[in-house]
């Protein structure tokens, strides 16, 4: 493909020690994709693999103009692994997907589709039948249920790789942390339509699995990240003031109430505890205040710094082709 001819579906693997299933992998996506009869590019990002997963990514791209290989310098993860293949993709569509073969390139056509006919502009993969152990099923099942009520997004199945979203979308995303998984959530920001669609999930054949529980600690450290972001990103002063005020509240109603007493009730109140909590709880609040001013004021510098919007517009796609209305209908 030349360097002018921009592709219609750009997708996006990440990949870290996977020589066993580089081949493989290539194969099935030339398979699925090829039959679309639209042009396509398939970004592999190396995620600093340390066994022959480079070389063959480098031999395939030699051999294959539609493959476009990023070399990461080393280990990053896979969140930054995916943003270095989103900001390299070049497709009105990109498709993201795993590098283990578990996510069934054969599904990519299905998810263009529910894509464009709904109009849609994001459609997330479901692993309704997980070939995983249940050590793994259980936390990501309670992880499912946590993320879609904390962010208010349902899905069934965060973890599943296995995407097609508009370029618009990918855009607008900024990663980091283990934030890939959060994709559907961080980009509800911006009003996205989206939908979830049934996928094929295999057993891993070959390889090792890069997951484990320190990755869904960090996981639900992310949640915490994603789920400021959503409510306060822009105003968090809000938060802050909101809890300042009721703790400085409290406080300052315990010290009026101790004054009272001290002033017109001749009550000693030097070794009461109740003073000591007041005293804390008010200054606390004072603290959480300006914290939310000086939170504040680094969000309005980060978004005119940077130009960033605090919005998201919609772009207009073309209107289907109505059917002419014919007299006496």
């Amino acid at each position: 493909m030349s360097e002018s001819a921009r592709p219609d579906v750009s997708v996006v693997i990440p990949v870290y020690n996977e020589v066993e299933n580089v081949a493989d992998l290539h194969r099935e996506l030339i398979a699925a994709l090829s039959p679309l009869g639209r042009p396509y590019e398939i970004v592999l990002v190396d995620d600093g693999s340390t066994d022959g997963t480079r070389p063959a990514l480098l031999a395939l791209e030699e051999r294959d103009e539609r493959v476009r290989v990023v070399l990461l310098r080393r280990n990053f993860g896979q969140t930054a692994a995916f943003s270095a293949g989103f900001d390299r993709a070049r497709g009105e569509i990109v498709v993201t997907s795993d590098g283990d073969l578990q996510n069934d390139p054969a599904d990519i056509p299905r998810l263009l589709a529910r894509l464009e006919e709904g109009d849609l502009d994001m459609v997330c993969g479901w692993r309704k039948s997980r070939h995983d152990p249940f050590s793994k099923r259980l936390p990501s099942f309670l992880a499912n249920r946590l993320i879609s009520w904390s962010t208010g997004v349902r899905l069934h199945d965060y973890g599943c790789s296995l995407k097609a979203m508009r370029r618009e979308v990918v855009r607008g995303l900024r990663l980091y942390g283990e934030m890939h998984r959060f994709i559907p959530a961080v980009a509800s920001w911006m009003g996205v339509r989206l939908a979830e669609e049934p996928v094929n999930h295999r057993p891993r054949t070959r390889g090792r699995s890069k997951y484990g529980i320190g990755r869904t600690l960090r996981v639900l450290l992310d949640l915490f990240t994603v789920k400021f972001l959503l409510s306060y990103g822009t105003r968090p002063a809000h938060l802050f003031g909101l809890m300042g005020l009721v703790s400085g509240g409290t406080g300052f109603a315990i010290l009026a109430y101790l004054a009272w007493i001290r002033l017109f009730m001749d009550t000693a109140i030097g070794g009461r505890p109740l003073l000591l909590l007041g005293a804390l709880l008010f200054l606390t609040g004072v603290i959480l205040v300006s914290f939310g001013l000086v939170a504040e004021l680094l969000v309005r510098t980060y978004h005119e710094s940077q130009d960033k919007p605090i919005y998201a517009v919609q772009e207009r796609r073309p209107a289907r082709a109505r059917e002419p209305v014919l007299p006496g209908r």
